[in-house]
């Protein structure tokens, strides 16, 4: 893969895609962070809600389920031919959005 095709809008899923730019162009982490908002704070009240209601060790594995998840989407990703930034980027959109799906 082409390094200038990598961390472009074609390339990165988010939950909101209004959020990345119109043409090929390189987005930035705080554009994936932005589209992805919402799943972020789903995931993380999650994990909040977790810790209180039941225990540390709950939280924990939550946490541990999406640490795989990155993994092994960075890993697929890396596999592809895609660069670090974008295998990064591209495993945390696609992470935030796919927990997403089913709402």
């Amino acid at each position: 893969m082409r390094p200038e095709h990598c961390v472009t809008r074609n390339h990165i899923e988010v939950w909101h895609p209004r959020v990345l730019p119109a043409g090929p162009e390189r987005i930035r982490f705080r554009t994936v962070l932005r589209g992805s908002l919402l799943p972020a704070l789903v995931w993380t009240g999650a994990a909040c809600f977790a810790y209180v209601v039941f225990a540390p060790l709950v939280a924990a594995v939550l946490g541990g389920l999406f640490a795989l998840s990155f993994t092994v989407g960075f890993g697929l990703r890396r596999r592809a031919g895609h660069s670090a930034r974008c295998s990064v980027y591209g495993a945390l959109g696609g992470v935030l959005d796919k927990s997403m799906a089913g709402l």
